[in-house]
């Protein structure tokens, strides 16, 4: 009699209830097709490996079929020779989106071989993630006509039902609630083995049952999701703060991590376009970006063996993968703020586009870009004009910047050496932010080689001073620190009104 965990099974390959997706036929076509190699890809937890390794059972493949894993170290070394190799029959490469760029670049020309060749006692089969057949053809433009790319998407929730009443048949029980399931899974036939397994533990069913009637599972769906989301806690709450703090907390910060996970989580697949996530968030560009174009997000997913076993960036497309579906079920389940707070952060809502934005002379770059890297460093978002040249040169320059100064950023800080008073556009910033100082919202940085008497105004309120003969970055430092301190202070303070 079958047992609960051989019919819904929380890993693996389903046996009782396995369901071929929409897209099998074409799977079992691009089979048959003499030397043409196979891309298959999708998000996880869809059914891609068990429709592939169903396909090759009923081609009658399986026997003469080679596994490999992209994530198993001595899988990876077989992988590296299979371009040496000829008459290699049907080889699976899993989790292909993991391989170097230099082993997809190999097996690129290998695939290609193949299919112009016909060859009839080779086939490659590649498995991986959103869009891995997009980066293979990237390598290689004519490999396109060559190749049998199958996109899997979410599967409907026919299908699932579909695969709820073949657990149902076989453990002889009805589950009350298996619409809501179908519908809970979000397309994953994975978590819909996971709700239905805990389903039936609830209900005290643990093999088939042996009654002549059908035995009926009566629980309720909440109770179902907070068992679920509990026996997830302990493995993917901790993995989620660290992915969500990224390589070091910074309260005075931005969140970027956590705000890249909360996007995620949005998702429909658990695959996040960061360039559309970032064009839709203005607000949270400036940080995010930082972490993403200075490679800190590639950095900490891959320096993590946690991370890397569940998150996957692919620099060339600034996709964001997920590769877990009970992580994302987890991570979709969270209540935002209470885990920012949990976290560490204090909040994760920020009203001001910038949270600083510099004005200066040209002749004081080298302190201005120097605080902006210390300050993107500490995650703190900063308006400065050399990153945002691309697109103030498509815009009305004064447009563009006046709002910035006006309003747009929490802070102005204003690098107030002898070239200040001198030039046109720090006329034209200062005009633009100058009724801010009664606001408490603009911070001077003062010149200690600037001549006494000037920008006497400025003096009446709290600010820095700069030693341009000094170390410069000791001096940027010093500021940074200054400044980050201020922010974090800031946050604590929004943090207390918004509970009040």
């Amino acid at each position: 009699m079958p047992r609960l965990d051989e019919v819904f099974k929380k890993s693996g390959v389903p046996t009782h209830t396995f369901v071929p997706p929409a897209e099998y036929d074409r799977v079992a076509v691009a089979l048959r097709t003499p030397g043409r190699g196979i891309i298959v890809e999708g998000p996880s937890g869809i059914g891609k490996t068990s429709c592939v390794k169903r396909a090759l059972d009923d081609a009658e493949l399986s026997e003469s079929c080679l596994f490999l894993s992209a994530r198993k170290r001595a899988d990876t070394e077989l992988i590296a020779e299979l371009p040496s190799m000829r008459s290699i029959g049907v080889v699976v490469v899993d989790d292909f989106h993991r391989l170097p760029d230099a082993e997809k670049a190999s097996l690129t020309d290998f695939v290609k071989v193949l299919a112009d060749e016909e060859d009839q006692e080779s086939k490659v089969i590649l498995v991986g993630i959103n869009r891995a057949g997009q980066t293979l053809v990237e390598y290689a433009p004519d490999l396109l006509h060559r190749i049998e790319t199958i996109r899997f998407g979410r599967t409907n929730i026919e299908r699932i039902q579909n695969m709820v009443e073949l657990g149902e048949r076989a453990l002889n029980c009805r589950i009350a609630i298996a619409d809501e399931i179908s519908t809970e899974a979000e397309g994953s036939f994975a978590m819909a083995q996971v709700l239905c397994h805990e389903a039936c533990l609830q209900g005290h069913l643990l093999e088939t049952s042996r009654e002549a009637i059908v035995k009926d599972i009566s629980v309720s769906l909440p109770c179902i999701r907070e068992s679920v989301i509990a026996d997830l806690h302990p493995r993917f709450f901790p993995i989620s703060r660290d992915f969500a703090t990224g390589n070091k907390l910074r309260k005075e910060g931005r969140a970027p991590y956590l705000n890249l996970l909360r996007w995620l989580s949005q998702t429909p697949e658990g695959a996040l376009d960061t360039k559309e996530a970032l064009a839709a968030n203005p607000v949270l560009k400036g940080s995010v970006s930082q972490v993403i174009e200075k490679g800190h997000l590639q950095t900490l997913i891959t320096t993590s063996d946690q991370l890397s076993s569940l998150f996957h960036f692919e620099p060339d497309t600034q996709l964001l993968t997920i590769e877990d579906p009970k992580l994302l079920y987890f991570i979709r389940h969270l209540i935002w703020s209470k885990f920012a707070s949990q976290v560490g952060y204090f909040s994760i809502d920020f009203q001001s586009r910038y949270d600083f934005a510099l004005s200066f002379a040209g002749e004081n770059r080298d302190l201005a870009e120097n605080l902006t890297n210390a300050l993107a460093e500490r995650e703190i978002s900063v308006f400065y004009d050399k990153h945002e040249q691309h697109r103030i040169l498509a815009n009305d320059v004064e447009e563009y910047l006046a709002p910035i100064y006006r309003s747009e950023s929490r802070f102005v800080v204003a690098l107030l050496s002898k070239d200040y008073p001198r030039k046109i556009w720090t006329k034209f910033e200062s005009d633009n932010f100058k009724h801010r100082f009664g606001e408490n919202s603009v911070i001077p940085i003062w010149y200690q080689d600037n001549p006494p008497g000037m920008f006497d105004e400025s003096r009446k309120y709290g600010g820095l001073s700069f030693d341009p003969a000094g170390d410069l970055s000791d001096e940027t430092e010093a500021i940074a620190s200054a400044l980050a301190q201020m922010m974090e202070e800031v946050r604590a303070e929004d943090k207390g009104m918004n509970d009040g």
